[in-house]
This record gives C-alpha cells, sequence and structure tokens, in this order.
C-alpha cells in the first residue's frame, strides 16, 4: 500500500520556481484508502513513543497531524507562519530551501516537559523540521518523534536532522531517490 500512496505523489516541475520538482501529496490524500493507510501507519510508529501532544507543521503537515492527534487520543498543536496566530507567540528563525522565514506558536501551546510529536508532510533539506524541533524545546516539550510522510532523500535532509538533533526519532513512510 505504501508503494500505491508513492505513485499517488505527483511532481511539479519549476513549482513555486524554476527548478524545483515539487511533490504534490493532494491525490494520496484524496484517495481514502490510501490516506487512512497512510495515517494508520504513522499511528502505529507514533504510539510506541507516547506522546502527549501532537504538533502539526503549516500548513500541508495539517492534513496529517490532526488524524494522528486524534486516533492517538491527545491534543493537536500547530507551528505557523510568522504573523498568522492571534495570540501570544514565541517564535523561531526558520529558513528553508525558498526563503528565511519565521515559526510561531502559542506561547502556552507546550507545557514544559510535555512529550510531543511533530508531524509534517515532507523533509526536504530538514531545515524546517529542525527549526521545527527547535522551536517545541524551546517552549520546553520534549520532542519523542519526528514523521514525515516524505523524504526527498537525495537533498540529505534526515542527515541534517540527525546532525542537529541525533535524539529525535525520526520516521518517513516513502522516500524518493530523486
Amino acid at each position: 500500500m505504501i508503494e500505491r500512496a508513492k505513485s499517488k505523489i505527483c511532481e511539479v516541475k519549476d513549482f513555486p520556481k524554476p527548478g524545483i520538482g515539487f511533490k504534490d501529496i493532494t491525490p494520496l490524500i484524496e484517495d481514502a484508502e490510501c490516506f487512512a493507510h497512510v495515517v494508520d501507519e504513522l499511528v502505529s510508529w507514533a504510539r510506541k513513543r507516547k506522546p502527549e501532544v501532537v504538533v502539526g507543521l503549516e500548513s500541508r503537515g495539517f492534513f496529517f497531524s490532526g488524524p494522528v492527534a486524534y486516533n492517538l487520543g491527545v491534543g493537536m498543536a500547530v507551528i505557523r507562519k510568522k504573523g498568522k496566530l492571534p495570540r501570544k507567540t514565541i517564535s523561531i528563525k526558520a529558513p528553508n530551501e525558498y526563503a528565511v522565514e519565521y515559526f510561531e506558536m502559542h506561547h502556552d501551546s507546550i507545557k514544559s516537559g510535555q512529550r510531543v510529536l511533530i508531524v509534517d508532510d515532507l523533509i526536504a533539506t530538514g531545515s524546517t523540521s529542525v527549526s521545527a524541533i527547535d522551536l517545541v524545546k524551546k517552549l520546553g516539550g520534549k520532542v519523542v518523534g519526528f514523521a514525515a510522510v516524505v523524504d526527498l532523500a537525495f537533498l540529505k535532509g534526515l542527515d541534517f536532522i540527525k546532525k542537529a538533533h541525533p535524539d529525535i526519532d525520526v520516521l518517513s513512510l516513502i522516500s524518493f531517490e530523486k
């Protein structure tokens, strides 16, 4: 079923800028059976880590983090780009493959010592993932895992995450070698 899910992901050339091969996951989530299987795989892996809250990354990470949190019976917090959250926030510089941005979370989204699972749709260079982990740790959370549906292995993002946070378990279900 993971191969079927992988086959649903389309590459869009030169999006969002020339030279980028964007991996469009929307066909995967449009297929109810594939979507359910991917969520079930994430939940199975996550359950062993006993998170108390799931954190989803803007914006495509929300597609997966919500169902994972629901299935685990825990709440969900969000990481958004600067200026999108209405209450007091904590922010962190979040450079990615396209630009330098800032991530924010509400200052009270994570309790000190709380076990946190971070979920995103895709690992590219790993910089977004590292920024998300750093932000959760800045709020006092204990990151028990980082899960993504897709890894763009040719960009070596997993290596970057492991170098920055060797203590964090990382899962990716689907790998693209090019």
